[in-house]
């Protein structure tokens, strides 16, 4: 089932359009903070998002251009300010449609599936997880911290994803040692400790410093 995000501040608008989608076999989420848009929108982690411009706080044109940092979901805005200028400045922060206000359900609904199709015929969605600011591309073997990225190796992605995955708790050495070479045996522990002090390094590089904590005699986990 796709999920669609809708980033909308008239709860009337969002709830209408949620219900609509909703019956035609799509998850729907409705953003609730709109100062953390991009931390819902990783939490949510959805196939489509629906982009109003008039938002608090920050505009759509901002949020697109954010999201644009992590994630090349397609993105569609709505919006009464319908005048071309608006409409190409939504193509350029890199919206994939623009559908004025007030409009169709059923027109919105139609090209929505049409975007659906069109993207994710021939792939699949990306899969990201949010941690205290910092956002795990699983599609793409990267990880965003403001504006920074960077690209990580096999084994750093699998480190990351396990200590994401653990919600703030410990994961043991011998649970990494396994989930990285599918086995805890005849493997030196030296060899996980090379591939942890090489990922804090990278991390350091991105504004990550001490990210990755060591708890002496059981594991590693990430910062709360």
């Amino acid at each position: 089932m796709y999920k669609i995000l809708i980033v909308e501040d008239d709860p009337i608008i969002a709830a209408s359009v949620a219900k609509h989608l909703t019956a035609w076999g799509l998850q729907t989420g409705i953003i609730q903070d709109f100062h953390s848009v991009t931390a819902e929108f990783a939490a949510f982690d959805p196939q489509l998002v629906l982009m109003d411009i008039s938002l608090p706080f920050y505009n759509g044109f901002h949020w697109c251009e954010e999201i644009r940092r992590i994630s090349q979901v397609p993105i569609i805005f709505l919006s009464s300010a319908a005048d071309n200028m608006n409409i190409v400045m939504a193509m350029n922060m890199g919206g994939d449609d623009f559908i004025a206000k007030p409009f169709d359900l059923n027109v919105l609904t139609a090209k929505v599936q049409a975007v659906l199709r069109r993207t994710y015929d021939f792939g699949s969605p990306a899969n990201l997880i949010e941690h205290g600011g910092t956002i795990l591309n699983l599609s793409d073997g990267t990880l965003s911290f403001g504006e920074q990225k960077t690209e990580l190796s096999k084994n750093e992605l699998k480190i990351l994803q396990a200590l994401f995955e653990s919600n703030g708790k410990v994961v043991r050495r011998e649970d990494l040692m396994t989930r990285l070479w599918e086995t805890d045996c005849y493997v030196d522990e030296n060899t996980l400790t090379v591939n942890i002090n090489r990922l804090r390094r990278k991390l350091a590089k991105i504004g990550l410093t001490d990210f990755i904590l060591t708890k002496k005699g059981l594991g590693y986990m990430v910062e709360a």
